[in-house]
């Protein structure tokens, strides 16, 4: 698959060859559900708890005698059908990642990519020469049409990582961090010459 390379000018800067293997693969939406629901899960944070029976302040005397009151019988005013009584089943903290094989993994990032080749939205830019200053940045954005994008460069020069960092929907990162869940979450995927070569490298 052959596409031309374009400056953040929208200039030509010439032609690049990308694998096919990499970049021209059948998107496969359910593996690449199965990353992104991955990617979620080890995301979140797990801190959510509340306090069981066991746990609550409060006395662990019996409200009163087992018969002869005429209501129901009562071991703990801590059990739950109490006020500040305990939750019963109530969330812990714990962590909500899993595993998930290297195989799949890696195919999901390929459909990820091939997904976006084939909608036309895959770009490969050439950051010779970028501004460093956002506002710079911005009206190169907007002169290319891109309303969202992820930029994937090897690795971000800090000044360019400054620039990009204020931009809205914009973001720029390296090749190790490239996952399923942000290429998907933008619009457009722009992607380095130097880029492209890692990717093929993490994917070969």
């Amino acid at each position: 698959m052959q596409l031309p390379v374009i400056t953040l000018a929208n200039g030509p800067a010439g032609d690049i060859e990308l694998p096919d293997a990499v970049f021209g693969a059948e998107p496969r939406i359910d593996i690449m559900a199965r990353v992104v629901h991955w990617q979620l899960a080890k995301r979140r944070a797990g801190t959510h708890k509340v306090k069981g029976m066991g746990e609550v302040s409060g006395t662990t005397r019996k409200p009163y005698r087992q018969k002869g009151t005429g209501n129901a019988r009562q071991g703990s005013l801590r059990a739950p059908q109490f006020r500040k009584g305990g939750i019963v089943h109530g969330p812990v903290v714990r962590d909500h990642g899993y595993s998930l094989n290297k195989k799949v993994r890696r195919l999901g990032l390929i459909s990820a990519l091939s997904q976006k080749a084939k909608e036309g939205k895959l770009v490969v830019v050439d950051l010779a020469g970028a501004a460093e200053k956002t506002g710079e940045m911005a009206k190169a954005v907007r002169a290319l049409g891109w309303k969202s994008a992820l930029i994937v460069d090897a690795t971000v020069d800090e000044g360019f990582g400054r620039a990009v960092r204020n931009l809205p929907n914009v973001n720029a990162m390296p090749t190790i961090g490239a996952n399923v869940h942000d290429i998907l979450r933008h619009d457009v995927l722009a992607v380095t010459r130097q880029g492209v070569e890692a990717l093929k490298e993490r994917l070969s």
